[in-house]
């Protein structure tokens, strides 16, 4: 299963850096961030495929595109939030490197059912046994 590795994160959560390992072809669940993304292709391939939510609820699939080694992709909340991520190789690992408008591994997000729109909550957390950095508030709890 692909794995989201912390790079760093913000103190006060503005930003976070993440790696993203992927094996051959594997992807995610159709999913959003709500907060912008930039995604670099450090090496291998990714492919993006959108979706919009309709009047009804439902989701629509839109474009695909593919993310190369040296380029970059964008996410945003108010443009393109909801797609489904995948290793667009069938033979070697990719790995992107995450910039994100906030801790994306404790931001509240949704997976959706790609063709109800269905959408069920989630903390994604991060695949690290430590922490990069020692303020990292990933695992801490607010209490």
């Amino acid at each position: 299963y692909y794995q989201q590795y912390l790079l760093y994160a913000d103190p006060l959560d503005r930003f976070s850096v993440v790696s993203f390992v992927w094996g051959p072809n594997q992807k995610t669940p159709v999913h959003n961030h709500t907060v912008w993304g930039m995604v670099g292709q450090l090496r291998g391939q990714e492919r993006s495929a959108n979706y919009y939510r309709q009047a009804d609820g439902s989701l629509k699939p839109g474009e695909s595109s593919v993310c190369k080694p040296g380029e970059v992709a964008t996410v945003s909340p108010n443009t393109h939030d909801i797609h489904v991520v995948a290793n667009d190789l069938d033979d070697q690992a990719s790995t992107s490197i995450h910039v994100y408008g906030g801790n994306i591994g404790r931001i509240q997000r949704a997976v959706f059912e790609p063709t109800t729109g269905a959408e069920k909550l989630f903390v994604s957390g991060y695949a690290n046994s430590v922490s990069p950095n020692l303020w990292n508030m990933s695992t801490k709890s607010t209490s």
